[in-house]
């Protein structure tokens, strides 16, 4: 169980949102932490904690105004870090390799496989002659509806069709080297996590051939964490946002980088 930093982008500078509320029009979200330092700053503070594996990622879309401002900042920070950290938003076969040439060991891709509602396993395998298998990561994130979790995509904003369950995770993992996985719901709540898709992830992380899985979302105290080491039996990976004391919450960086690091 891992430790798994993170660099959220909006509008060119570090936030910490709640996940519900980023809209494209306007380029607006309701924020819980806007920071003063770039976004280099940390991805230096994580390379020099020896905390590999954090993600960086643009929540600006491709047609923002804002785009290219957020997009050289993630690039400064995956500089900063170089082959130390992951990087998501907007990621298509076009640009991918654009931000692995910028440092990044992996790339995040949620919109471009789901498109429309649907996984288009086309696209997965352009990516994958792209780049290869061993530099994406591919992002779950999900929201709950109809008492199941379906992966959203466009920033949380669109439902699409595809139930996120232990078999998708097994049929997926051919494809890519990690999953990532924002409980959308409650992200940037600072209300506690998610339990049930905690649990549904941590029994795939524990099972046999399991790649590695980040779940994020809700954390505010030492007892979200436990939970979510029982859940994945000590193998399910976290990252922390608005609780973390970096961007304004309670939870002290230092104890989880000494607790939980590599």
């Amino acid at each position: 169980m891992q430790f798994r930093p993170c660099i959220d982008i909006h509008n060119g500078r570090v936030k910490q949102i709640v996940g519900g509320s980023l809209r494209d029009a306007g380029d607006q979200a309701k924020e819980n932490f806007v920071a003063s330092h770039p976004a280099a700053y940390y991805s230096q503070m994580y390379q020099a904690d020896q905390l590999p594996g954090g993600h960086v990622i643009l929540l600006n879309s491709r047609e923002s105004d804002y785009y290219e401002k957020t997009k050289q900042a993630a690039k400064q920070a995956l500089h900063a870090y170089p082959g130390g950290m992951q990087v998501g938003g907007g990621i298509r076969d076009d640009n991918a390799a654009e931000f692995l040439d910028a440092g990044a060991y992996a790339v995040i891709v949620t919109s471009f496989i789901f498109q429309n509602g649907i996984f288009h396993e086309e696209n997965l395998q352009k990516l994958v002659s792209e780049i290869g298998s061993s530099h994406i990561i591919l992002d779950l994130s999900c929201r709950k509806k109809d008492g199941k979790y379906y992966i959203v995509t466009d920033r949380w904003q669109t439902f699409t069709q595809v139930e996120v369950t232990e078999s998708l995770l097994k049929d997926l993992a051919r494809d890519c080297r990690e999953f990532l996985i924002h409980a959308a719901d409650v992200e940037g709540n600072r209300a506690g996590i998610d339990r049930e898709i905690a649990c549904l992830l941590g029994r795939y992380a524990a099972s046999r051939d399991a790649l590695p899985v980040t779940y994020a979302g809700g954390i505010h105290n030492l007892s979200d964490i436990e939970a979510i080491e029982e859940a994945g039996q000590g193998h399910l990976d976290f990252t922390v946002g608005s609780a973390l004391d970096l961007f304004g919450g309670d939870l002290s960086y230092r104890n989880l980088a000494e607790k939980y690091g590599r």
